[in-house]
């Protein structure tokens, strides 16, 4: 039977301010803009959804942006940091981009062999790294504002931070296809596909206090499946233990199922496809507002109840 959970789909996040978030991730990060779309769960809210080239799973991280909304707080039960992967000899040039761009960073530190980490925070406040290394042979951006051999390849890894890790552990190694693949004090790495992308860190942080949602905060992680038989697979083995799947549900450029992982952490199980040149051509995602064809007939509302956005990518250069 082939695998069920391939790795990493997406992280989904909180925002404020639409446009300060697409500054910071298309300007200084060069991340690309493959879909701007509204929340399908809220239509009067943006959806954007930054990554690589053509946004392949493992690379996407997406927003919700509300305005005005209430900072949430790191801590336990909670995804707390996604970290980018870039080349080792990379480090020079970020080091000083972020520096350019007032972004302030915690001293580098090396975590397993390899494995050059810097951590910083977007605007509001959620928790990101860069992981400088020389495993990941992944393509960047092309031809993004940032020079090909320093861009930005796609996720390295999640970092969560539980309780104790056990009953999380054994949902990713017995429904989810994962493998323990390192540990180092009570840092545990978990792996469908041992790559770049693909790396679930949970942390043993038993005396931290409970994260709570809000500005700067992870809403979901989202696991990859290669289609809607092995996602309906995956929903009866989710149903087995016991964790109350939502029905499939459907996101125009995949389909999803939701449940929350025994330390609180909302999981999804997403589709490889259909992809987000669905109803954008390669060259031009990320230009217009898409919605699901069940929303055109609201199009004139759903466009004035969300605010104007832009980007010059001249001024990141």
């Amino acid at each position: 039977m082939s695998q069920l959970i391939t790795g990493i789909h997406h992280v989904t996040a909180l925002a404020g301010d639409a446009q300060e978030n697409i500054d910071f991730y298309c300007g200084i990060l060069g991340v690309r803009m493959v879909k701007k779309t509204v929340n399908f769960d809220a239509r009067e809210v943006y959806h954007f959804y930054y990554g690589d080239e053509v946004g392949h799973p493992g690379s996407i991280l997406t927003f919700f942006p509300y305005a005005g909304i209430a900072a949430g707080r790191h801590g336990k039960g909670m995804l707390n940091t996604t970290s980018f992967s870039v080349p080792a000899a990379s480090f020079p040039y970020w080091e000083e981009r972020l520096k350019k761009f007032s972004v302030t960073t915690k001293q580098p530190e090396e975590r397993f062999d390899g494995e050059l980490v810097v951590y910083f925070e977007d605007p509001d406040g959620l928790g990101l790294e860069l992981v400088f290394n020389d495993k990941d042979q992944r393509p960047g951006f092309t031809y993004g504002h940032i020079p090909i051999e320093h861009a930005i390849r796609g996720f390295y890894n999640v970092e969560i931070w539980e309780e104790g890790y056990e009953r999380t552990a054994g949902l990713l190694t017995e429904q989810l296809n994962h493998t323990l693949i390192a540990e180092k004090g009570n840092r545990f790495r978990f792996a469908a596909n041992d790559s770049p992308g693909n790396y679930i860190d949970i942390l043993c942080a038993p005396d931290t206090l409970k994260g709570l949602g809000g500005g700067g905060t992870v809403h979901h992680l989202a696991f990859s499946t290669p289609d809607r038989a092995s996602q309906e697979q995956v929903r009866i083995k989710i149903s087995q233990r016991m964790l109350n799947p939502t029905p499939v549900l459907d996101r125009n450029y995949f389909t999803s199922i939701y449940f929350r992982e025994p330390g609180g952490v909302l999981f999804e199980v997403a589709t490889a496809g259909p992809g987000f040149t669905v109803d954008e051509e390669k060259d031009h995602l990320g230009e217009e507002l898409k919605l699901p064809s069940w929303f055109e007939t609201s199009r004139e509302q759903i466009e004035k109840a969300v605010p104007p956005v832009s980007f010059k990518a001249d001024d990141y250069r």
